[in-house]
């Protein structure tokens, strides 16, 4: 994860560090805490836990130079679970926290674990502005439609009607959508993946990874309890086919049991999805994650309905953009260069003197 490691003045730390290459790999085992998981059984944090654990080895990061940070909710448990250095913080504030480390710490890989509740409701504008800045972060939200852990109250993801113990005519509010939201937010990064496919998830993780600024990754996971069978449809064998876009960066947009379905632009500018023949085929448009307009990545996120049919999946977005952490940096760092007058600085210049 490439980063701007020339300390600020005042700061003094080492750069980002990796395991030597004399030491044998390390494995998943290594980053498993000795504390006892504690979600419900059959919860999709499980698996989610267990990839995150598989791929960090491959890193290729000392544990101490990796951080999780959590909010409040069923998913920001992480931290216990990671042989890492980790906090679990404040209900909604996670990436103000994890700013705060990630711009004074470069020598730190800082991840925050949060779901559709803590990022989207209390915590909505710590998020936006942690995407907006571009800190060095890592985000995992997963979205399981619903409050787990205060016992499954509606969350802002929830469809229109949903009926839970906060909702019991149905919900009226119309839901965010995740990758929606990071995408207006010009995050420079930003993916969606599905708890319990292990390959998709951890070749999202890697490119998150990768990714020099915010990178957003909405999981889609699944509450067994309160809100089982949520994602479903996008899982069953009979159906996922025919409702999942796999997005791949330079290959065209199609989907199906044989590829049949493609997307297409449409006559009023919009997107379309359509069943591909000899004619409409070239028309297919070719997935460009790097693009700098997220126009049609915003399109793009905007076609599932509530049967999560055309539902897409993958990295969305991908661009480069300076961070902030690295700004800040250079601003303190010209600053100290151009040092002034002390104080006149602190006097100001709305300043008189009376004879």
């Amino acid at each position: 994860m490439p980063r701007d490691d020339s300390p600020a003045p005042g700061l003094a730390y080492k750069s980002l560090e990796l395991v030597p290459k004399a030491q044998d790999k390390q494995s998943a085992k290594e980053f498993k805490s000795d504390q006892e998981v504690r979600w419900c059984p059959g919860c999709g944090d499980y698996a989610i836990l267990a990839a995150v654990q598989g791929f960090l080895p491959d890193l290729g990061l000392r544990r101490e130079n990796i951080v999780f940070i959590s909010g409040i909710g069923c998913s920001s448990r992480f931290p216990y679970y990671l042989d890492t250095f980790g906090m679990h913080s404040i209900h909604g504030r996670a990436p103000a926290i994890a700013t705060g480390l990630s711009v004074t710490r470069p020598d730190l890989s800082v991840w925050v674990v949060t779901g559709d509740g803590d990022a989207l409701s209390i915590g909505g504008n710590h998020l936006i502005h942690a995407l907006r800045r571009n800190v060095n972060l890592k985000i995992l939200l997963f979205n399981n439609r619903i409050y787990g852990l205060t016992k499954g109250q509606y969350s802002p993801t929830s469809e229109i009607g949903k009926v839970t113990k906060s909702t019991p005519l149905g919900s009226l509010d119309a839901p965010f959508n995740p990758v929606s939201l990071a995408l207006g937010a010009e995050a420079t990064f930003v993916a969606r993946t599905i708890d319990s496919d292990r390959k998709h998830l951890t070749a999202v993780l890697r490119a998150a990874a990768e990714h020099s600024g915010t990178a957003l990754v909405e999981i889609y996971q699944n509450c067994n309890i309160f809100n089982d069978g949520a994602f479903e449809s996008l899982k069953d064998a009979t159906t996922a086919d025919h409702q999942l876009i796999r997005l791949e960066h330079g290959q065209p947009i199609r989907f199906g049991a044989n590829r049949e379905r493609g997307v297409v632009r449409g006559p009023n500018g919009t997107i379309l999805v359509v069943d591909i023949t000899a004619e409409n085929e070239s028309e297919v448009l070719i997935h460009n994650a790097n693009a700098d307009d997220p126009g049609v990545a915003f399109a793009l996120s905007r076609l599932p309905d509530l049967s999560l049919d055309r539902t897409p999946i993958g990295v969305f977005r991908d661009v480069v953009r300076p961070t902030y952490d690295a700004q800040m940096t250079a601003q303190l760092r010209s600053a100290a260069a151009n040092a002034g007058d002390l104080q006149r600085l602190l006097r100001g210049t709305d300043t008189w003197t009376i004879n």
